[in-house]
């Protein structure tokens, strides 16, 4: 049996009826550190977990001067070829002719926008930045911020920004993790602010819906980085962790995505439901913490690391009295016994990091209640 396949069944299990799949975070092409995904790959991706939909953008491409106007265009010819299933973004830098690029990916049928922050080196210090999202507001098109790691402390320029367009529509990639609790707060009153769900870490996600309501929550997965697999894994868990009712899980799985992306507002929001506090059963805890030091190792190229936390990891599995923790302990230990084994090649550490990260989603998300 492959490793996934319980975590596939419980997704399916989880899954509202009649819920609409939109992953608003994918990309397309080739990147500088050497990420590339194809079509035909992020379409078998999204397959996996029956992803109808999905928002998709360039990397950050050699080819991305002038404007983006490269790889821009390679993802607008992507999303023709995809029957409907790609919704294409257009990927600016603001100091390299980002308005007029702008207006001609609009023109071709670019339904919104992708900014980097870390990658095109840039702050929310006015000029440039502030032309480019009154632009973007005007068209009614969301803007997709790199909010993630390899960021410092974002939240008073980004806020100030944002604050300025009362009608923008404004995504935060993976949960807003480079400044989450500030940004939470000093854009609470936007009516256009949200979240995706594009992190590593389980507590990100929990933390984020004890902060902002679910209706300010879309679910994103980042291929290549990510993988739709553990991505609605984890916003599935975090979900049921948060208390959410089906009508607010269909809402963050797609359908408020559906709404933005057709120019409507987001719903009103109820209040943030999920919990402060998080409790975990001891060992899954363990379990969580040398599993999130393997996955770091893993992307930071330590496979030696790696493979000693992942060691780790299945000692903290071992338990000869297991209590409720029991059923989780052993498909840790199932999902990491296969991810140590495919460190043996290369090619297996994206399968590696895949499973690694679905078992710290089941690590921090395993309910402790009898």
């Amino acid at each position: 049996m492959d490793s996934r396949d319980a975590f596939l069944a419980d997704v399916r299990a989880m899954l509202p009826a009649d819920a609409e799949l939109l992953d608003v975070h994918t990309h397309l092409g080739r990147d500088e550190d050497g990420a590339a995904l194809d079509l035909p790959a992020l379409l078998e991706q999204l397959d996996t977990v029956g992803v109808r939909r999905a928002c998709v953008f360039p990397l950050h491409d050699p080819d991305r001067h002038p404007a983006y106007r490269t790889p821009n265009d390679r993802v607008l010819a992507w999303a023709a070829e995809s029957d409907g299933r790609l919704i294409p973004f257009c990927r600016l830098d603001p100091v390299d002719g980002a308005v007029g690029e702008l207006e001609r990916c609009l023109a071709r049928g670019a339904r919104g926008v992708k900014l980097h922050p870390r990658a095109q080196a840039f702050g929310f210090d006015g000029g440039p930045v502030d032309e480019l999202l009154a632009s973007a507001a005007q068209a009614r098109v969301p803007v997709l911020v790199h909010a993630g790691r390899g960021m410092p402390p974002i939240a008073e320029g980004l806020a100030r920004a944002a604050l300025a367009q009362p009608e923008l529509v404004l995504i935060l990639a993976h949960a807003g993790i480079a400044d989450q609790a500030v940004l939470a707060t000093m854009l609470a009153g936007h009516p256009g602010v949200l979240y995706d769900t594009s992190c590593f870490s389980p507590l990100d996600l929990v933390s984020l819906l004890a902060r902002v309501p679910a209706e300010r929550v879309l679910f994103g997965s980042d291929p290549p980085y990510g993988h739709p697999l553990p991505g609605l894994y984890l916003a599935l868990r975090a979900a049921a962790a948060a208390g959410l009712d089906e009508t607010a899980v269909r809402g963050m799985l797609g359908g408020t995505a559906a709404l933005v992306l057709s120019g409507d507002p987001p719903p009103a929001p109820a209040p943030a439901r999920g919990p402060a506090a998080v409790t975990l059963w001891a060992s899954l805890g363990r379990v969580l913490m040398y599993a999130a030091l393997a996955f770091m190792a893993l992307t930071t190229g330590a496979p030696a690391a790696a493979r000693e936390a992942l060691a780790l990891a299945l000692a903290a599995c071992r338990d000869p009295e297991p209590q409720g923790d029991g059923p989780a302990l052993e498909r840790a230990a199932e999902a990491l016994e296969a991810a140590r084994a495919l460190l043996a090649t290369p090619e297996g550490v994206r399968e590696s990091l895949l499973l690694v990260h679905l078992t710290m989603t089941l690590a921090a998300t395993e309910p402790t209640a009898a």
